[in-house]
């Protein structure tokens, strides 16, 4: 479980291809702290396996079906990822819950200044938007952000300076792919109201709600 609170950026240092997966190698600093070999790391939002640790750099494998989903298949050497280590026990809950598990991408189709903050419009597939609501939460690459705006095919967020400069997004431009990741809470009440054959109107109205 993550909250959405990136800790740093990381530099990709090398990127392995098999036949259908690719071992990434990310350089980074603060996660080393207390980072083990199978700890989870998200990275742009995908939450990964460390497989080793070698200095400050450590090894996850990406299989064919996260790569198909997310813009991972789209890094590059040198390039930077949003890093954030799963959240502790005894955490501050800063963000959001977000399970690592994107559904899957967007694209930035316009970047406004606004005073000391910027506006990103991302437009994504209906299947995604369908969990999107206005002051809700969404997960742009790993980042926790509150939803300012719902169009038709799109939505906006506003960014702060402070997320700018901790995060990927200050290399953002229009274009741009990026992984969402939806409030899972809205996901799985929505599961339990469709598949539960007790949950009707009056079942809810006899209970208080």
């Amino acid at each position: 479980m993550f909250t959405g609170i990136i800790e740093e950026m990381g530099i990709v240092k090398s990127i392995k291809k098999g036949a259908k997966s690719v071992k990434l190698c990310i350089e980074a600093k603060k996660i080393f702290s207390d980072l083990h070999i199978g700890d989870s790391v998200a990275t742009n939002g995908v939450c990964l396996t460390v497989t080793s640790i070698t200095g400050n750099v450590f090894s996850a494998d990406v299989m064919q079906e996260t790569l198909s989903r997310s813009s991972l298949q789209d890094l590059k050497q040198g390039g930077f990822v949003n890093l954030e280590r799963a959240m502790a026990a005894n955490g501050r809950f800063g963000g959001h819950m977000v399970s690592g598990h994107i559904d899957g991408v967007g694209k930035i189709i316009s970047i406004t200044k606004d005073d000391i903050a910027y506006w990103y419009k991302i437009q994504t597939t209906n299947k995604i938007m369908h969990y999107i609501i206005e002051k809700g939460s969404i997960t742009i690459d790993g980042i926790s952000l509150t939803v300012a705006k719902v169009e038709r095919d799109n939505f906006l967020v506003s960014v702060i300076p402070h997320t700018l400069e901790q995060t990927t997004l200050q290399n953002k431009k229009i274009g741009s792919v990026v992984n969402l990741e939806n409030d899972m809470v809205g996901k799985y009440i929505e599961k339990f109201m469709t598949t539960s054959k007790n949950m009707t109107k009056e079942f809810l109205m006899e209970n208080g709600f």
